[in-house]
């Protein structure tokens, strides 16, 4: 697993201290066995972290050329592993020894993008499309080149990992459960509908209820949140074919957010939603709110309690189960490095080492992420991942209700596990009747370390219903 590091045929007659601890090092790396040498690299990321918290960055810089050496975003989980974590303490040492890592951050991104050969499109702008505007210094050219990216990974995620298809499945029978039949409209606002694969299902469903109960189907309005407006428009022409070929009435509406704040989403949101008389309202915010979460969860609650003043009839949520959102440094990076781990380890697992689809999750999606959660700081750091109780807790205090989940949704979630996703790895759980837990099963792990990492989904409901879904640990 680990590659020899290459020593010079020449010796100084007096060699360096530092040069005798990387001796020390390369000598012990060499010859372990795969998994004592994952857990000897766990346990150099540690020491690396703590040297860069410490502020001995000539120490730390010499443990990442080590670390860097013996990593490879092409090895086995363990290697690709440390690859990543490496590019993000990297980031993290040039922050501290520059004044400004704008001009790297841009250079990591723009390289991760070239790398997985990623094709670039410009997008389009409309005047007619609602906005919800807020000041960015990002040059967008940098923005679009990172979404288009992102969205193509997402697709991929999707695919060869059940977290996001089970995120889905458990959101979406939370809101057939709770919109009544014989329901005329239903309007689902939906928060960064990316290529909006979860709504195909849903109208299926609809389509066949209306087939059984002699209703006829309600109209579907769908006002999808994005970055990226060709994209939004692109999604919305699909999902149009889509509810055409099953007959149902459907409209789309997009909503360009250009950017995640909350206090400005939340100020404009009751404006460039209509809402039609008598129609059921449905939130979805799938692995969304945890980029709301700041230092304090003011703007959250804010954000949440203009939810509520809509008055949806469900309010279907799926998050990370993992704390990133630490405020002390180590103990963010511990937790990261186990929860990646984890994630690392079960796409080896279930993906050969030559698949595309593989190297670009774990470079710019997964890659992304721990360059946000190990290397940034303070309001640059978006990926703030809570636990499931953190959520719970939000969501009660700003008016919010749990919504049991069903025997049907539960019996959905483990045929989606048995028939696409068939490895012993994936295993779900269920959490005070409201929460399924979709998780990988580490295998061989310390007893120190966590058994698995996992997504929740669930659904509440504003003092009357709420369904949050809750995906397995990535």
């Amino acid at each position: 697993m680990l590659r020899s590091l290459n020593t010079s045929g020449h010796e100084q007659e007096e060699e360096d201290p530092s040069s005798a601890t990387d001796l020390h090092y390369q000598q012990h790396l060499r010859g372990l066995n795969s998994p004592a040498a994952a857990i000897h690299m766990r346990q150099l990321l540690i020491s690396c972290a703590e040297l860069v918290s410490h502020s001995d960055f000539s120490a730390a810089d010499r443990l990442i050329s080590i670390l860097s050496a013996n990593s490879s975003p092409y090895g086995d989980s363990t290697e690709r592993l440390v690859h990543q974590f490496v590019r993000a303490l990297s980031l993290r040492l040039n922050r501290h020894h520059h004044a400004s890592a704008t001009g790297f951050m841009m250079n990591l991104i723009t390289t991760n993008i070239a790398t997985t050969s990623i094709n670039i499109t410009t997008t389009s702008t409309s005047t007619t499309t609602p906005t919800i505007n807020t000041s960015t210094s990002t040059p967008n050219y940098i923005i679009s080149n990172e979404s288009t990216a992102l969205q193509t990974c997402y697709l991929s995620l999707n695919q060869i990992t059940p977290f996001i298809r089970f995120s889905h499945l458990t959101a979406n029978q939370a809101i057939l459960e709770a919109i009544q039949v014989g329901q005329q409209s239903i309007h689902i606002l939906d928060f960064d509908i990316m290529h909006g694969v979860q709504w195909p299902p849903l109208m299926q469903a609809l389509a066949e209820r209306s087939v059984n109960t002699l209703h006829p189907p309600p109209m579907l309005r769908i006002t999808g949140t994005g970055h990226d407006l060709d994209i939004l428009h692109r999604t919305g022409d699909r999902l149009l074919m889509f509810a055409q070929s099953l007959g149902l009435r459907f409209q789309f509406h997009p909503l360009l957010l250009l950017n995640d704040d909350p206090t400005s989403v939340a100020l404009y949101l009751s404006s460039a939603l209509s809402l039609l008389p008598d129609e059921a309202l449905a939130v979805n915010c799938v692995l969304y709110l945890h980029r709301l979460v700041k230092d304090d969860s003011r703007d959250l609650r804010v954000f949440l309690h203009k939810i509520k003043a809509l008055n949806p009839t469900v309010v279907t949520i799926a998050e990370r189960e993992a704390n990133h959102n630490h405020p002390v440094f180590m103990g963010r990076f511990v937790e990261a490095l186990d929860h990646y781990t984890a994630i690392f380890e079960s796409l080896e697992a279930t993906l050969p080492p030559n698949s595309k689809e593989r190297l670009a999750v774990e470079q710019i999606w997964f890659g992304r992420e721990i360059m946000d959660i190990v290397g940034a700081e303070g309001e640059n750091r978006r990926e703030r991942h809570e636990r499931y109780e953190s959520w719970e807790v939000m969501l009660r205090s700003s008016g919010f209700a749990n919504v049991p989940l069903s025997p049907f949704a539960l019996s959905q979630a483990k045929l989606l596990l048995r028939l696409h996703y068939p490895s012993e790895g994936y295993q779900l759980q269920i959490l005070n009747n409201s929460f399924f837990l979709v998780f990988w099963k580490r295998k061989g792990r310390l007893r120190s370390q966590p058994s698995s990492i996992a997504f929740a989904a669930a659904a509440f409901t504003v003092h009357l219903q709420l369904v949050l879904s809750r995906g397995a640990e990535t």
